[in-house]
């Protein structure tokens, strides 16, 4: 397809059909696909086959369409690790941050206890190279030893935007410093993919896809955006170029929608488990990057996923989009006005809006954190037009309102 042709239900179609394939491809996956039977009896579940994939770019491996999303809280975090691996999950996702620094000491625990299932599972971290991407360099041997593994199938540079990292940022992904140290960081055998996640505009998208270089990149995705506006055309200009995306932050809009509605009861899901397969209608995304704090959200996904067999109609992805539009919202996730508004203020209205959307959905703590440690000038609400942000934004996004509220809450 070209970059900017209009999506409909024949492309949608015929993209899916190749990509939504379910062989097995990752380490020694395929040597069986049932859970085993300590977890088995665990879950109190009969055996688990796993989950559907799809292959991560031109040259990865097959990946499970639904990743386990990390940040979270470390009390149940290591139960929820082994519900995931006997409900089927081979995806899984951490970083450096998450969980105050520990997460991954959770993950190396659990691989302690658990010989062997390592190799039998795809796992990403993230970093935070300040400094450059050259860090990376140092820094994955310390995401190998909080893991407590000697590599890394991805490895991502965390959070890429001009308000973490600085507005020349945005070349990193066509530089040629970059491109040395994610051919250095493969060839010493430590990580196998080298990408980032994406919280900056879709810019960096298009950055990846013009080096050509990266093997995937993690994206904020919303099933709503433009058809053939800029971020519709950064992804296909990377997913032509080889590289594979996965969707994170696709719920998070979503806190505030009625979980069931007549329309979507017709075709067996509820209002969150179709926005996950308006994601995977889209034959660029390889995986949704969820993250669940229960075994009951983590059922819910997993149904979602397994019961995706096609592309669903754009008619039922446009009712999906009026349901979200209705709904007290915190959080935009993504849209052309916010991408061009992000450009022009040093006020970090997106930031913001997440820490407020974690805090009021979650009850995350950490996002007073968060806040507090934006430097003061992405913090000073005089350096936007909140207003002009609210308006523009094409989910109605109450900036003024949000500001407002993260004052109340975080100082």
């Amino acid at each position: 397809m070209e970059p900017g042709t209009p999506w409909n239900r024949r492309a949608f179609v015929k993209g899916v059909g190749v990509a939504s394939g379910v062989t097995l491809g990752i380490g020694k996956l395929s040597s069986g696909v049932h859970a085993e039977s300590s977890d088995v009896e665990e879950d109190g579940a009969a055996s688990t086959a796993l989950l559907p994939t799809r292959r991560l770019g031109r040259n990865g491996p097959n990946v499970s369409m639904l990743a386990m999303g990390g940040d979270m809280n470390l009390d149940s975090a290591q139960r929820l690790i082994a519900r995931a691996w006997s409900l089927g999950y081979r995806y899984f996702d951490t970083a450096q941050k998450y969980g105050h620094g520990k997460e991954e000491e959770t993950y190396r625990q659990w691989f302690a206890q658990n010989p062997g299932r390592r190799e039998q599972l795809f796992l990403v971290s993230k970093d935070y190279p300040r400094q450059g991407p050259e860090q990376l360099l140092d820094m994955i041997d310390r995401r190998l030893a909080a893991l407590g593994t000697d590599y890394l199938d991805l490895y991502f540079i965390h959070q890429l935007c001009p308000e973490v990292y600085g507005k020349d940022s945005v070349e990193w992904p066509r530089s040629d410093r970059f491109r040395k140290v994610t051919e250095a960081l493969k060839r010493s055998g430590k990580c196998r993919m080298v990408g980032f996640s994406c919280h900056g505009g879709p810019e960096y998208i298009q950055a990846a896809a013009d080096g050509g270089f990266l093997d995937a990149v993690m994206v904020q995705y919303t099933p709503f955006y433009e058809r053939g506006g800029v971020f519709d055309r950064a992804l296909t200009a990377c997913h032509e170029r080889g590289i594979g995306l996965i969707a994170m932050k696709t719920l998070r809009h979503a806190g505030n929608v009625p979980r069931r509605l007549p329309q979507f009861d017709a075709l067996g899901l509820s209002t969150h488990q179709a926005l996950l397969q308006a994601v995977w209608s889209d034959p660029r995304i390889t995986a949704v990057c969820n993250s669940v704090k229960n075994l009951d959200q983590m059922r819910s996904s997993l149904d979602a996923a397994r019961n995706y067999t096609r592309p669903l109609d754009l008619s039922i992805i446009d009712q999906l989009r009026h349901v979200v539009l209705a709904c007290r919202r915190t959080f935009c996730p993504g849209c052309p006005s916010c991408d061009a508004q992000s450009n022009t203020t040093s006020f970090a209205f997106r930031d913001i809006a997440r820490y407020v959307t974690y805090y009021e959905q979650d009850g995350n703590p950490e996002a007073r954190i968060l806040y507090r440690s934006l430097p003061a000038t992405a913090r000073d609400v005089s350096k936007a037009d909140l207003v002009t942000l609210r308006d523009g934004c094409a989910f109605g996004i109450d900036y003024p309102e949000i500001a407002a509220r993260a004052v109340r809450y975080f100082t």
